[in-house]
């Protein structure tokens, strides 16, 4: 399988850092570490679906100005493997509002320890937040996102 490249067209000349692909928010980035690794010595795909939903998780709240729970993985895809020293940034993009919910899709890139700055998709995913009160019972999300 060939890997995706996502060329970012702003780059962050203080940081080094190549910015957002278009069209996206960046949630979280994150470094893949030794712990995160599984039995065979590979990042291990829960440590990464862990990450994908905090992503999810963090843009879902803030456009819901509350706490959000999650509901459902409408879909999940691993597309390359995650390396040890990785550097991974996840980014988000609402796709729908509901009364109650929002779903999010994520996208995760990794840039590879030693290499360009060209981002290597390696995960993309759906989720559903849905908006909970302080008894975690579910509310309206703002209409005036």
């Amino acid at each position: 399988m060939q890997p995706t490249l996502i060329a970012c067209t702003r780059a962050t000349a203080s940081s080094g850092m190549p910015d957002l692909p278009d069209n996206n928010e960046l949630a979280i980035r994150v470094m893949a570490m030794p712990a995160d690794t599984n039995a065979a010595g590979d990042i291990f795909g829960g440590w990464l679906m862990s990450q994908m939903d905090i992503a999810g998780s963090v843009f879902a709240r803030r456009l819901a100005r509350g706490r959000v729970v999650t509901v459902a993985v409408d879909s999940f895809q691993f597309k390359q493997p995650v390396f040890v020293g990785d550097v991974v940034s996840c980014y988000a993009t609402i796709t729908r509002v509901g009364k109650t919910s929002i779903t999010v899709h994520v996208r995760a890139f990794a840039d590879r320890y030693g290499q360009s700055h060209d981002q290597i998709q390696v995960t993309e995913a759906d989720l559903t937040y849905v908006a909970v009160d302080e008894n975690r019972k579910p509310r309206q999300v703002p209409k005036d996102l």
